[in-house]
């Protein structure tokens, strides 16, 4: 008999998440699995959860949440020396990685997902000492997603972040900043905008943002949009659709294993939508970092 843990964030996404759990939960019990619930209640719950559940005789840890959540799991793991099989159960607000993985949204096709037990190998970034499934990034508008309050993406859901984003714009408007890029592949100091390094082609809901990103090729997507003009702005942003902005000359695009960024200033990072310190940082990839059940 498997063992399964579930870890559940139970304010992520909306009432109709804890009827959804309930189904999975009897489809489970029903067919013989052994089930352990936990709720976070604080930043960093689901983290320590999972490296417990790594400590112990579970098999399999499912994560109900949004982005911060499956990224607190990612954490566990990756500190832990006995990697159990992670699947995720989305019930945020945007979900860029489960929707990248094309995690099923039916409960009853997630259960056959779970039966299944295909497992892949997953990369993962690392920043210092913190890591992301997703994606990391700095500059326009990367700190709209963890400045959005819970109860505004409880009520708006994805309107919420666009609501953040333009007030965002035009407090901060469209002010440039000095960053210097260390790596390989390009070593430079530029004028940006934004930077993002991504492990997955999906960001913000944007699903061909790096449009070459995969999370089975040990490298990290670099993203760096330096400084432009309102009308340059527009058009870089309106290619993003089809994945054609990599091409512009304002955008730089990279794959690397390993990049330092450094800036003239604070600069704050954002970590699969929560906070995640400020620059400079060295960002890595941790290849085959996590087992991810698709």
């Amino acid at each position: 008999m498997k063992k399964v843990k579930m870890i559940i964030n139970p304010s992520s996404g909306r009432q109709s998440m804890e009827s959804r759990i309930d189904y999975l939960c009897k489809l489970l019990l029903d067919e013989g699995y052994i089930l352990g619930k936990f709720f976070t209640k604080e930043k960093d719950d689901a983290m320590f959860e999972t490296i417990k559940a790594c400590k112990e005789d579970w098999d399999i840890v499912i994560v109900s949440g949004g982005d911060g959540t499956i990224n607190e799991v990612a954490k566990g793991i990756a500190q832990s020396s006995r990697k159990i099989p992670v699947a995720i159960l989305p019930s945020g607000t945007v979900n860029d990685f489960a929707n990248y993985m094309n995690i099923p949204a039916r409960i009853s096709d997630f259960f056959d997902m779970i039966k299944r037990e295909q497992v892949i190998d997953i990369d993962l970034g690392k920043i210092e000492d913190n890591y992301f499934v997703n994606v990391a990034a700095g500059g326009l508008l990367t700190n709209v997603g963890y400045q959005v309050q819970p109860e505004a993406k409880a009520i708006l859901g994805r309107l919420a972040y666009y609501f953040e984003g333009v007030k965002e714009l035009v407090i901060q408007g469209l002010e440039p900043i000095n960053v210097s890029f260390q790596s390989k592949e390009y070593t430079s100091e530029d004028k940006i905008l934004l930077f993002l390094i991504s492990n997955s082609s999906s960001i913000g809901g944007f699903k061909k943002l790096a449009p070459d990103a995969d999370v089975l090729d040990g490298l990290l997507d670099v993203l760096i949009i330096k400084d432009s003009d309102v009308a340059e702005l527009a058009n870089i942003f309106f290619n993003v659709l089809t994945g054609e902005h990599i091409n512009h000359p304002n955008v730089v695009y990279f794959k690397t294993n390993e990049i330092k960024i450094s800036a003239n200033r604070e600069i704050p990072i954002d970590i699969d939508g929560e906070y995640g310190g400020k620059l400079p940082a060295n960002f890595q990839v941790i290849p085959k970092g996590m087992k991810l059940l698709i």
